[in-house]
């Protein structure tokens, strides 16, 4: 009788047993939030900040973030740098791609309003949020690594109040 559940002996290791009750939210946002992995996007000048995150100094890989080649194997976006008209399309293809459900980071001025570019150009997008819907926004130019993984935990925050059957929250974070 002493090693069913429920006998009071829930101590860890060999002596009793281990049960853990949660909801199956929880239990997959708790997954998701220990496995980012990002779409390797990135042009301009935020670009090399976003390799310099993932560098040794940095080194996203202890947070759980990995760069993946491909939108389908994908579960972040992280937007850096300029985005123009014609490259716009091609965005929201590689984000129609991604497997629900889908996160977007944007990252540096360029890729939040358009930057210093789009007063005096007439091709750079104003925002990739006229686009996609983004969850985070990161500001700077460029945004130093420390910035990014600032965002990147406050979508953590975000992934694990996930529901998937819920409402899912619309409010942008923003990183100050």
């Amino acid at each position: 009788m002493s090693d069913l559940v429920g006998s009071g002996n829930n101590m860890p290791g060999p002596t009793g047993p281990q049960v853990l009750f949660t909801s199956v939210d929880e239990f997959l946002n708790w997954g998701r939030t220990n496995s980012l992995w990002f779409l390797q996007f990135a042009t301009a000048c935020c670009g090399i900040e976003l390799m310099q995150t993932g560098c040794s100094r940095f080194d996203t890989d202890h947070l759980g973030m990995l760069p993946r080649s491909s939108p389908r194997a994908a579960d972040v976006m992280i937007v850096a740098g300029t985005i123009t008209h014609k490259m716009a399309s091609r965005v929201r293809t590689l984000w129609e791609q991604m497997a629900e459900p889908r996160w977007v980071i944007s990252m540096g001025s360029c890729a939040n309003a358009g930057g210093p570019f789009s007063k005096y150009s007439y091709s750079v997008l104003n925002g990739i949020d006229k686009l996609i819907p983004v969850d985070v926004y990161v500001p700077g130019c460029p945004p130093r690594p420390e910035a990014l993984i600032d965002g990147t935990e406050a979508l953590k925050e975000r992934i694990r109040k996930f529901q998937m059957f819920g409402i899912r929250d619309t409010e942008a974070i923003v990183i100050e």
